[in-house]
């Protein structure tokens, strides 16, 4: 894809600089972009700020060691949620292209009244799932199969959505792994930017968080590396050739 006029705006919380940049790397590759065709700003390092979405082609959100659903949140995951969900609002009100990937899911569906809980939790790792309607239209599914692998780590999910929300893909342990709002907001619980490369320092960062157990490291990467995930990935190159601009 050619060089573009607007870029992308990645919103970022992960703390750790190396898996940061590494997040940055995964959707620009994804979408077949140039890094300055994205604009990463890490919340959790600062204020979100002022953001003009006339400035952007598109909106990302990207995962995060948050939950909604936490129980007890520190005074930093309590100013990132209440600025990425001011965002997400007016986003959805002027139906701004968004697209958010597992926290993102969380953040959307918080912001349409959905139902979040632990109990389609999925631990790290490839995954299979399939399109809703194996004929679907929306573009960003544009050339999927009905099934394809992705990758999944995440200790909630949506248990219930309002029937604003449609929903895309679904799998056999977390039903509601993509959705869409209006024409062009889009939330998945998988991670479409994901490779089986970034997927292990993800795996090795995140160790001790409880998204898998460490003990299986081994058989989760033998898996995650005998995995394609060229499907996943197409669902972002959709995204950026829509509305790239």
């Amino acid at each position: 894809m050619a060089s573009i006029s607007r870029p992308f705006l990645l919103l970022s919380t992960r703390p750790e600089d190396e898996t940061a940049a590494a997040e940055l790397v995964s959707f620009v590759q994804t979408m077949g972009l140039t890094q300055g065709d994205i604009e990463q700003r890490r919340i959790e390092a600062a204020p979100l700020g002022e953001v003009n979405l006339d400035d952007y082609s598109g909106v990302l959100l990207g995962g995060s060691p948050f939950n909604n659903t936490d129980a007890v949140k520190s005074k930093l995951q309590l100013r990132i949620e209440r600025e990425i969900g001011t965002l997400i609002a007016e986003i959805i009100d002027r139906d701004f292209p968004l697209l958010g990937a597992c926290y993102g899911i969380g953040a959307i569906g918080t912001a349409i009244g959905a139902r979040l809980g632990t109990e389609h939790a999925e631990d790290a790792g490839p995954v299979e799932l399939s399109l809703v309607d194996a004929t679907s239209s929306d573009p960003v599914l544009a050339g999927l199969p009905e099934r394809f692998t992705s990758i999944v780590g995440h200790k909630e999910a949506v248990l219930e959505l309002p029937d604003k929300a449609t929903v895309l893909v679904t799998g056999e342990a977390c039903p509601v792994q993509m959705f869409r709002v209006k024409s062009n907001v889009y939330a998945t619980q998988f991670h479409p930017e994901l490779t089986g490369e970034s997927l292990e320092l993800r795996l090795r960062t995140y160790a001790h968080l409880n998204y898998f157990d460490p003990a299986e490291m081994d058989s989760i990467l033998e898996a995650v590396y005998s995995s394609d995930y060229t499907w996943n990935n197409r669902i972002l190159a959709n995204f950026a050739n829509r509305y790239a601009r």
